[in-house]
């Protein structure tokens, strides 16, 4: 019988073997996958320090593979903060490792996503990346860089430092990879259009591989506040955080070291939580035993008088940027857009955001059409899967005089420190039950507002067949009363009209 043998792998080496896990899964996936996390990156460059976004994405052809796959070149341009040179080979060129990790709402939740498209190009192209930032000082900075995948190390191939004469800030990421653009292309356009529904603040442009060009152009330069960094709240703390905690904190007592590392725990809700746990509030925290962090874990999540965490950490789009953003995309006929207040799972804060549009140019497919979007991010894949397609399902659309047949669009947005998604690829979200409460009174809330717009126009279409009718009657009676009364001139018929189409649609 062979003897195992155990090894030790990289991240890198991880996602190489394994880079379905990040939504890399074959060519048409992987191309999408490349384009959306790079704009992703992008947007979250320029929303950091509040200028809109300008995007420029070109994708060209290089040279075929096979029949179905070809390499391409991508090339992404953003107008953000740049990134100090001494970060931009760690940034792009080791997995794991990046500015995602802080407790505030993003984007990107692993930093993962810029560096699998380098990956993934490395291994299927065979070339470096190059990028190119500046943070608006009087440098540019120039790497061609390839990633190590068994250290999860750069290898910077080249280096160059060019005169900012322009002042110009941004970063520029090129790279080749493989991919079947043609496949992707219907996802890849409507990524680019429900980015633009939520992001009605950003310039988004497209070239595709046949020089085709699509702008989507900023509606608004009103961006949302940005996200604050927060503490961990003590209902979604473990073990693991608590050690963590314990060995950096400065603090020598128990009192300051919950007032100090977890969210809004006042110096009140520390005393009654400590006398609540049986940990005396002098105690120095580096001095519990494992057992006595374990019971402390528990206890955090057992006491009930902690106050809710707040949403200072969360950036929501806020109704009237939804709602422009509908409308600018969608062109719809009627539009009810409804924010609920924050709510919390697992000590996690989240707010629910949801729009509903009727008529315009919004298509009658049979059933309604979902946008759904995490943190601003479209979500386009396993729609069947998510929980907000399960509450839709799951109401009593009748009653709010809707079916499914109508042209009707549903969004649903959800911003949270940390959005509980059901996969690394970020392409639907779990069915907690927190979230599907939030998203069930949402969406009753704007099929409330859409009855009463249908009940309305209902009311004015059956008024206007009535004018029709009497519109076409009156001036033949009008015509035989002036006979039988033995009068010349009849009465003026659009006079009465008027006053009784103002009576009827009041």
């Amino acid at each position: 019988m062979s003897e195992a043998t155990f090894e030790e792998i990289s991240a890198s080496d991880f996602f190489y073997r394994n880079r379905d896990i990040a939504g890399f899964s074959n060519p048409s996936r992987a191309i999408f996958a490349a384009i959306r996390e790079l704009v992703e990156n992008s947007l979250d460059a320029a929303e950091s320090i509040m200028v809109p976004p300008d995007i420029y994405v070109r994708l060209s052809f290089e040279k075929n593979v096979s029949k179905e796959t070809q390499i391409y070149r991508l090339r992404v341009e953003d107008n953000g903060t740049g990134i100090p040179p001494r970060h931009i080979p760690l940034a792009f060129g080791q997995v794991l490792y990046g500015s995602k990790y802080k407790l505030k709402q993003q984007r990107g939740t692993f930093g993962l996503g810029g560096k699998m498209a380098i990956l993934y190009g490395q291994i299927t192209a065979h070339e470096p990346a190059t990028i190119i930032s500046s943070t608006g000082s009087t440098h540019i900075f120039m790497f061609k860089i390839m990633i190590d995948i068994q250290r999860n190390r750069p290898i910077i191939m080249d280096r160059k430092v060019l005169l900012n004469k322009s002042g110009w800030r941004g970063t520029i990421v090129e790279f080749a990879l493989e991919g079947d653009y043609f496949r992707a292309m219907p996802k890849i356009i409507e990524y680019f259009k429900q980015t633009a529904i939520v992001n009605p603040y950003a310039n988004l442009t497209f070239v595709d591989p046949r020089g085709r060009l699509y702008r989507f152009t900023r509606a608004t330069t009103v961006m949302p506040e940005p996200p604050k960094e927060t503490l961990p709240h003590p209902y979604g703390v473990d073990v693991e955080l608590l050690q963590r905690l314990i060995q950096i904190t400065p603090h020598e007592n128990m009192l300051d070291f919950l007032r100090n590392h977890f969210h809004r725990v006042g110096r009140k809700t520390a005393e009654k939580f400590l006398e609540f746990s049986g940990i005396d509030a002098s105690k120095n925290p580096k001095k519990l035993s494992h057992e006595e962090v374990v019971r402390l874990a528990q206890k955090l999540k057992e006491f009930k008088e902690f106050i809710p965490p707040d949403a200072s950490c969360l950036s929501p789009l806020g109704e009237e940027l939804l709602r422009t953003g509908i409308l600018k995309e969608l062109k719809p006929e009627f539009v009810a857009v409804h924010q609920r207040k924050p709510a919390t799972y697992s000590g996690h804060p989240f707010i629910v955001e949801a729009a509903i549009a009727y008529g315009g140019e919004i298509p009658a497919k049979g059933q309604f059409l979902l946008y759904r979007f995490a943190n601003r991010i479209p979500l386009l894949y396993d729609e069947a899967s998510d929980v907000a397609t399960k509450v839709i399902n799951s109401m009593n659309w009748r009653r709010y005089k809707v079916t499914p047949d109508m042209p009707i669009a549903i969004v649903v947005h959800i911003c949270s420190t940390k959005v509980p998604y059901k996969t690394v690829g970020k392409e639907f979200i779990a069915d907690r039950p927190e979230v599907r409460r939030e998203i069930a009174n949402a969406l009753r809330e704007v099929a409330r507002q859409l009855q009463r717009f249908l009940s309305k126009k209902e009311h004015v279409n059956r008024e206007k067949k009535r004018m029709g009718v009497f519109s076409r009657y009156l001036p033949k009676i009008a015509q035989f009363s002036t006979k039988l009364a033995g009068k010349e001139k009849p009465p003026d018929i659009e006079k009465l009209l008027r006053s009784v189409s103002r009576l009827e649609l009041e």
